[in-house]
């Protein structure tokens, strides 16, 4: 697929289904997320694919987070659909920023890259006919999930990115990009 048809096209998808990438478009999905903007090359993103039975154990890692979050466990529902979350669709990938002390270059710049390389990857999926949508949400901040994925003290979640085969999109909406930009001074 051409680029900017690609970058003017992407939406999120929230139906996945299997299967999800193949090895090739994974590489080249990844490929895509380490060409992001990197203010003085110190490569801040981190990436952990769950897929198969591990999205079972990233269900449970959320629901310990959840209890933790709320000082109780959810009721029955509640705990099933937490559990189910990651079963939406057949690969998941944690996007996380490792952040390095740098004086030119501040955490949240390095935030940002990592966030910058989430959407490289989410339009890599795109191109290729695969469906994708960026989740976040208040359990990606929970020491819980941190330790549980295995992150180190200095990385943050910036979002999980669910990708597979896509189910019923959503229209893309046109935007002008008139009512977005203006020029300065005016």
């Amino acid at each position: 697929m051409d680029a900017l048809r690609a970058l003017h096209n992407r939406n999120s998808v929230n139906l996945l289904e299997s299967p999800g990438p193949s090895a090739e478009q994974l590489k080249n999905i990844f490929k895509a997320g380490l060409r992001a903007c990197d203010h003085k090359n110190l490569r801040p993103w981190r990436f952990i694919q769950i897929e198969g039975d591990a999205r079972h154990q990233l269900g449970e890692l959320l629901l310990t987070a959840k209890t933790a979050m709320d000082g109780a466990e959810p009721d029955a529902e509640s705990a099933a659909k937490l559990r189910a979350k990651p079963l939406r669709a057949p690969l998941v990938i944690v996007v996380a920023a490792h952040i390095t002390e740098h004086e030119k270059v501040p955490e949240i710049e390095q935030i940002l890259s990592a966030g910058a390389s989430a959407q490289m990857m989410m339009v890599a999926a795109f191109a290729q006919g695969l469906g994708a949508i960026w989740r976040s949400g208040a359990l990606m901040f929970r020491p819980e999930v941190h330790q549980g994925l295995g992150l180190a003290d200095n990385e943050k979640i910036v979002g999980f990115l669910y990708m597979g085969k896509a189910g019923r999109a959503k229209r893309v909406p046109r935007l002008d990009p008139a009512d977005f930009v203006r020029s300065w001074p005016e």
